[in-house]
């Protein structure tokens, strides 16, 4: 028998491959939620990553920004700790604040605070992600535990600052006093989320930008935690290793819950995908609950 010689291009037609071709939706496929979990998962190593090597230079160079600006500001207020008086005259020289028993016990009420609330948001999520609806009043725990915390911190989350001390509202947001300023953007943040989500549960607003600002408050959180001093504080490493813990597993669940929302576009089957989508925001919902539960045994002795 005589081989067949004849070129590849001379073959029948329905023998011969289609071109490939990319079209326009292939080209601009949303993220899957496996490639966008690597993405994320670098980005909080680089932060971690930065962290670190901020803190070994700041210790070599002098470049540790807010103990620097702690020592500065408790020798400008005769050991006032980190909080600036602009009254010194009427206000007797007083022991350090940061660190005193009294600091310590308004420091650690405000953070046990903080904790119930946080538990009711992750219980109120871990209600919504299984469908639970028994109780119709229960829709409204979370908005309102987020509310009550957004005004707790405006009003009471430093001794001196505004509207209980004697720091003007000026002063209060000015930046002076870090640790001040990011506990006013978390009473801010909070109420606003928490109005936000009362809005959701009325059913004003439905849209995924609304539903996906309480999940992204717990990454921007979570990334400030990172850089939360508590000034000249005796247990200041114990605190910030906290407070890492704390970031890390914020940002763990903000991402858990936005890869959730994404699973739908990923390439299984619905069967799968709800049942990814579910592990995803019970996380969602169990890291905060874990947040919540850190927060509510906080110490600083």
């Amino acid at each position: 028998m005589i081989a067949d010689k004849r070129p590849f291009t001379n073959l029948p037609a329905s023998r011969e491959l289609p071109p490939l071709r990319i079209t326009n939706n292939e080209r601009n496929m949303p993220m899957t939620p496996s490639a966008m979990y690597t993405w994320m998962y670098r980005m909080v190593l680089g932060v971690l990553l930065f962290q670190s090597l901020w803190g070994t230079m700041g210790e070599g160079l002098g470049l540790d920004l807010p103990h620097a600006w702690a020592e500065q500001n408790m020798m400008m207020e005769g050991g006032h700790g980190n909080h600036h008086d602009p009254h010194p005259a009427s206000t007797p020289q007083t022991a350090q604040w940061e660190g005193s028993p009294e600091g310590i016990a308004y420091s650690e009420f405000n953070h046990a605070l903080a904790g119930v609330g946080a538990i009711l948001v992750g219980v109120s999520e871990w209600q919504k992600a299984i469908g639970w609806h028994a109780l119709a009043w229960f829709r409204w725990l979370l908005p309102a535990s987020l509310v009550g915390l957004g005004i707790f911190l405006l009003i009471w989350s430093d001794h001196l600052a505004w509207p209980i001390g004697s720091w003007t509202l000026a002063e209060t947001l000015s930046g002076k006093d870090p640790e001040m300023l990011q506990h006013k953007i978390f009473g801010i943040l909070a109420l606003a989320v928490g109005t936000v989500e009362g809005f959701l549960r009325a059913g004003k607003f439905s849209h995924v930008f609304w539903r996906a600002l309480l999940p992204g408050f717990a990454l921007v959180g979570g990334l400030m935690l990172f850089v939360h001093m508590h000034g000249p504080h005796p247990a200041g490493y114990h605190i910030q290793l906290h407070h890492n813990v704390m970031g890390t597993l914020a940002l763990a669940g903000g991402l858990a819950w936005f890869a959730g929302e994404f699973v739908d576009q990923a390439h299984v089957s619905p069967p799968t995908s709800s049942q990814i989508r579910f592990i995803l925001k019970i996380l969602w919902a169990l890291f905060v609950i874990t947040i919540g539960l850190q927060l509510l045994f906080y110490s600083e002795s």
